[in-house]
């Protein structure tokens, strides 16, 4: 006997191609024996990314607190004049000093549920970030840790947020196109519009005002009343690094219209050189609401499985015909699922209180940090080479985050870039997500892809990429 029930069609209807056809056919290829390439997502570890030793270090000891004893003894072993064990090094001072702080702040361990906005003191420390990445001190706008709210991942705070945006079937809130597809998979599942405005990819997916008035004003005509705006800075799947005077303009716009600005910052670390400018920097003393997302899952860091992550909340607006604030069904969303993971806590706290200059895990931890970074800026570099060594590939704008999204300007007749992805594969192992699983304007092919393996693997595929590439499409080698 079998039952048959009627399913939500906003769960049936949303899609994450992320994770989608492409990826599923290169699990069947790995249970085949096949050797795969998993370049569809941003997942550091997962293709060979070292985690940080202050991190792991620090980890393992609020898992197992009682190492932190052994260790203080251990260190004074080594200062008795036997040197103490042979071949053990003892943790830094600073290791174990942040352990017991961590700890201490959490009261009874990482098992123990938290505060559902999660603990005060890591928020604390998440404010003082933010200061001081934005220069708090000479703006004179500070940022408050009771609007901090720590979350599983940046992705749970945007979700929460569109949860409480959309109130029914023509509520609609602006995605960039492209876009990642958590925005328009979140805004299908709570029944909402998503509202695609369309950066300039030839100026480098560059963001005018004209392109998001063009946007409200199609949406009008549909009936969508628009009620936010998503903007992904630097840009998830094309890498865009967005200049201060397009946060200005959309914020500009943002106000002009009434709207909420959701902004999605987890690759500020990822910019390579260029600086990154935030959306609450910007916003200065506006009263514009603005919900900026941050993770410790993409930067340098790389801890997507542990997913850790903050929503900070600025000039939360008021709901209509409800007592109860922005915040505060924010709260009562984060108390229904009674708190984020403590790990994840923990790791969103060593992500803005690093090692400072001077201490014993500095000079490790900055190595780390810069190896990482250039690593892969010099990756993103070899595959940019190997896109002009391609027929009518071609990839705009500056390097940033952990994407390239190169156009495909020359597939035959009739064929997509799912085609030309789910080809790639079989050929080469590369799993890559075509265009059209995050938006594009019609007419264009493109695909993304991570630039996350090793050197050397990338050495080996690529020449093998640029063979497929013209024998796909029809042209000779160069």
């Amino acid at each position: 006997m079998s039952f048959e029930l009627v399913g939500n069609p906003n769960v049936i209807e949303m899609e994450y191609a992320v994770r989608g056809p492409i990826p599923q056919r290169a699990a069947e290829l790995r249970k085949q024996g096949r050797r795969t390439i998993a370049c569809n997502i941003g997942n550091p570890q997962a293709l060979g990314q070292k985690p940080l030793t202050f991190y792991r270090q620090v980890l393992s000891l609020i898992e197992d607190p009682s190492r932190i004893r052994r260790e203080r003894k251990l260190a004074r072993l080594q200062h008795e004049e036997d040197g103490g064990p042979d071949g053990i090094e003892p943790l830094s001072e600073q290791v174990l000093d942040v352990s017991e702080r961590l700890l201490s702040g959490l009261e009874s361990g990482v098992g123990a549920y938290t505060e559902s906005k999660g603990p005060g003191f890591i928020r604390e420390a998440v404010a003082r970030f933010i200061d001081s990445r934005d220069g708090a001190v000479s703006t004179g706008v500070r940022s408050d840790p009771e609007s901090i709210f720590l979350t599983n991942g940046a992705s749970e705070g945007a979700k929460r947020v569109i949860e409480v945006l959309i109130a029914g079937p023509r509520d609609g809130v602006m995605i960039p196109i492209p876009q990642y597809p958590l925005y328009s998979a979140a805004i299908k599942r709570c029944g909402g519009v998503a509202v695609g405005y369309y950066p300039d990819e030839e100026s480098g997916w560059a963001l005018e005002p004209s392109m998001l008035e063009e946007s409200v004003a199609r949406a009008a005509r549909d009936g969508v009343q628009v009620k936010g705006i998503v903007v992904i800075n630097p840009g998830n799947p094309t890498g865009a690094l967005l200049p201060r005077r397009s946060i200005e303009a959309l914020l500009d716009f943002a106000g002009e219209r009434e709207l909420v600005v959701i902004a999605d910052e987890v690759y500020q670390e990822n910019t390579y050189g260029a600086p990154f400018v935030s959306f609450a920097q910007v916003l200065g003393k506006r009263e514009i609401p603005l919900f900026s997302l941050h993770s410790v899952s993409k930067g340098f860091c790389g801890e997507c499985g542990h997913r850790g992550g903050y929503l900070e909340v600025r000039n939360a607006p008021r709901i209509k015909g409800c007592a109860l604030g922005f915040s505060d069904l924010l709260l009562k969303q984060a108390s229904v699922s009674l708190c984020s993971n403590t790990m994840g806590q923990a790791l969103t706290y060593l992500m803005v209180s690093p090692p400072t200059q001077g201490s014993e895990p500095f000079p490790l931890f900055s190595q780390e940090r810069e190896r990482i970074l250039n690593a892969l800026q010099d990756k993103a570099a070899m595959i940019k080479a190997a896109f002009e060594k391609m027929e009518g590939v071609e990839c705009f704008g500056k390097i940033g985050a952990l994407y390239l999204f190169p156009r495909l300007g020359k597939l035959p007749a009739e064929v997509t870039d799912f085609d030309y992805c789910m080809s790639l594969l079989e050929k080469t192992g590369l799993c890559t997500v075509n265009g059209a699983g995050f938006g594009q304007r019609e007419g264009t092919h493109h695909l993304r892809i991570a630039f996350l393996p090793e050197k050397e693997l990338l050495e080996e595929v690529l020449p093998r990429w640029i063979e497929f590439h013209h024998e796909f499409v029809g042209e000779p080698g160069t």
